[in-house]
């Protein structure tokens, strides 16, 4: 369990959750927890986005974090991904479900419609985005970059709760701030990519290297610049959708949190048996401490 301070500031243990949920563009806040209580974490990485939402959720402890602060004040590039991810480590979360707005590059997918990509396109720039270095060198396999058993379970949950989901699909994850050039959006659809956003890859290689499953349930907000009728979309209108994902978010979520098994049986609990590649005698001591809640299990 993780030392951490709740939100009037005295120190407890936290419980342990299995389940983090983080909440993206529009999702800044989780409905029906009960026993809810704001906890935050200190890591070797430092601050997370915001205090962690503790509480239950259909009977199951869950972490929830807002992405980029409950006012909405951190660019995608100023997230602390990794503050974020080991956070959820050293809580004790075994599976992450990303709840994230995205921009549509196939006329099918629409507005208001989820999608449960399976495969992530690199086109950032300017993020830490691996635990490892200082002395410790690994290298994870990242063919797979979601899981496949959470992304199942959360395409069923989309179906029961009634929310129109496409399973499978590509996600370019941009730089950002500023959204896509209509050469870069025409780009991604001659790539044949589904949608585009902002912070899902960074989230899904620091998931993995912690042994942390992660999936994404992509939330359509508006479609790209590539659009015909892209000019006519009104902020006004991506705000509607925005809420409107965000209500279907919180459906999908309480039906994931309540079918999930309890044990997990996939690859993503031994991601790193192989990748690390360092001799261990070699290996400082300073970078054993600092990384010492996702590889302790394998170097003393």
């Amino acid at each position: 369990m993780a030392q951490a301070r709740t939100k009037k500031g005295s120190s407890r243990k936290t419980d342990t959750v299995r389940i983090g949920i983080i909440g993206g563009s529009g999702l800044y806040t989780m409905s029906g927890l009960t026993h809810a209580r704001e906890v935050r974490v200190k890591t070797p990485f430092g601050d997370p986005s915001d205090a962690f939402v503790i509480g239950q959720m259909e009977g199951r402890w869950v972490a929830f974090l807002s992405r980029h602060g409950r006012s909405h004040r951190l660019l995608p590039s100023e997230i602390n991904y990794r503050a974020n991810i080991y956070a959820m480590k050293l809580l004790g979360v075994e599976r992450i479900i990303s709840m994230s707005a995205v921009g549509s590059l196939r006329e099918e997918l629409k507005p208001q419609d989820f999608v449960i990509p399976d495969q992530f396109f690199d086109r950032t720039r300017h993020r830490a985005d691996t635990f490892f270095g200082g002395g410790l060198a690994a290298h994870i396999m990242f063919d797979k970059p979601a899981c496949t058993q959470v992304a199942a379970w959360l395409g069923s949950a989309c179906e029961r709760a009634g929310v129109r989901v496409h399973a499978g699909g590509t996600y370019v994850c941009m730089e950002g701030p500023q959204f896509s050039t209509k050469a870069e959006s025409h780009t991604y659809r001659q790539l044949r990519f589904d949608v585009v956003g902002m912070t899902n890859l960074t989230e899904a290689k620091l998931a993995r290297e912690a042994e942390i499953c992660y999936a994404t349930c992509a939330m359509v907000t508006d479609y790209d610049c590539w659009h015909p009728e892209h000019d006519a979309v009104t902020i006004g209108m991506v705000i509607e959708n925005l809420q409107k994902n965000a209500e279907n978010a919180q459906n999908v979520l309480r039906q994931v949190v309540r079918a999930l098994p309890a044990q997990r049986d996939c690859k993503c609990g031994t991601a790193l048996a192989t990748a690390l590649i360092t001799d261990r005698k070699m290996i400082p001591s300073a970078t054993k401490k600092k990384l010492a809640a996702i590889i302790a299990k394998y170097i003393s």
